[in-house]
């Protein structure tokens, strides 16, 4: 007798389909959502620089130049021209102020300083004969003023005799007419010669007055001419080392022209050229500091050149406690100029990376070893060592700061 035979439901061939369709359903879901879509680059770690993320002080600098110079210079300046007669140091010598450098020939400045000199010395003979005129004048007046006084005296005795004897009708009316007259004469010359004594005497001291004036002028143009005449010889304005010097005894010398410098030994100074990008944040009063010989030495600015050359301006700065013995001056020693103090920060290592992603993005290095991938980061101040990072990275994580100029600016680097 014939059995119905039921068909299987779940066939091999069934549950191979099914298994082969989910496969698929699988891989393209893996394509569209699973799948690593970022761009990868294999790479050799040997190759590369990788830093730790630190939790650490930082300091916001920039290194430059200074060169030392002397704190306080005197210049040597050629007064009045000539060719140079007698040489008395040289270059280096140590000065005392007043000391003669040099010595000028210019015959012909002489020859006028002469005749200036023999105008002013007959102008001053003039003014003191003219003065002592005045004063002889004024003698004079003063001995007709006694001389009159005297008749007057005379002539009163005798008028009021006449007085006495015309009122006894002693004499006759003509005799003490002529007393009168001779007593009323004598005190009009009086009166007149004393206006004249007033008047001359406002016009001598107005006179005088003018006449000192002009005397003490010529003798200062006097005394100015002679000076003029010891710049000839070139002395030490100051006491110090005698720098610059370069003179040779039969050159010419203009006037105006600079012989060298006097370097006073009452300490240093530093001048550095700083780029003008930092002109903004430059001031006064900043702070910057070197190592010398295992020891640290504090500056500050206190002066500020503000024109540009070449693009960079520049800047004097002078120890605030103590500097080197051992510095001279044309050394040239680097500088860190310090634009914040030193205060709590995440930092990472400056690397050639910077140059790549403008300190946008860097490579994180995965706590497996194995890659690394980008990863968006922010960083704002920096120095010679360190950048601070603002945002995108934690102290104990790994970048990579060396260049990444041969990436192509791939997502993930695998590590062979």
């Amino acid at each position: 007798m014939d059995r119905v035979i039921e068909k299987k439901k779940w066939t091999p061939k069934k549950i191979a389909s099914i298994v082969a369709i989910a496969a698929f359903v699988f891989f393209i879901v893996y394509l569209l959502f699973l799948r690593d879509k970022s761009s990868k680059l294999y790479v050799d770690k040997n190759q590369l620089t990788i830093a730790p993320v630190l939790a650490d002080k930082f300091q916001e600098f920039i290194p430059i130049d200074g060169v030392v110079y002397p704190k306080n210079t005197n210049y040597i300046d050629v007064a009045q021209g000539g060719v140079v007669e007698q040489k008395f140091v040289e270059d280096g010598a140590m000065l005392n102020e007043g000391d003669t450098i040099i010595k000028l020939l210019n015959t012909q400045m002489e020859l006028s300083y002469m005749e200036q000199e023999t105008r002013m010395l007959a102008e001053i003979n003039n003014f003191n004969t003219t003065r002592l005129a005045l004063e002889q004048n004024n003698y004079l007046r003063q001995k007709e003023i006694v001389n009159l006084e005297y008749t007057i005296d005379k002539t009163k005795i005798d008028f009021e005799r006449k007085v006495q004897l015309k009122n006894e009708d002693v004499i006759s009316p003509k005799e003490f007419e002529d007393a009168k007259r001779e007593y009323e004469f004598t005190l009009k010359q009086l009166d007149i010669s004393l206006k004249l004594q007033r008047l001359d005497s406002m016009s001598g001291a107005n006179r005088t007055k003018a006449i000192n004036t002009s005397l003490e002028r010529t003798e200062q143009n006097l005394a100015l001419l002679r000076r003029n005449m010891e710049n000839a010889y070139i002395k030490a304005p100051a006491t110090g080392i005698l720098s610059s010097f370069s003179v040779e005894i039969g050159e010419t010398k203009r006037q105006g022209e600079r012989l060298g410098q006097i370097d006073m030994q009452d300490g240093f100074k530093l001048r550095a050229n700083i780029d003008e990008r930092y002109i903004s944040r430059v001031a006064e009063g900043q702070g910057a500091e070197f190592d010398f010989n295992g020891q640290n030495f504090q500056l500050e600015i206190f002066k500020i050149y503000t024109d540009v050359t070449n693009g960079s301006f520049q800047v004097d700065l002078h120890f605030v406690d103590g500097y080197p013995e051992s510095i001279k001056r044309g050394q040239t020693i680097q500088l860190r100029l310090k634009f914040s103090s030193e205060s709590d920060a995440i930092i990472i290592k400056r690397g050639s990376f910077f140059q790549e992603t403008g300190g946008n993005w860097i490579y994180v290095v995965d706590e497996s070893g194995s890659f690394a991938y980008k990863r968006p980061i922010r960083i704002n101040r920096q120095n010679t060592n360190y950048y601070e990072v603002m945002e995108g990275l934690q102290p104990g994580e790994n970048v990579i700061v060396s260049s990444y100029d041969s990436f192509g600016n791939k997502d993930k680097l695998i590590f062979r």
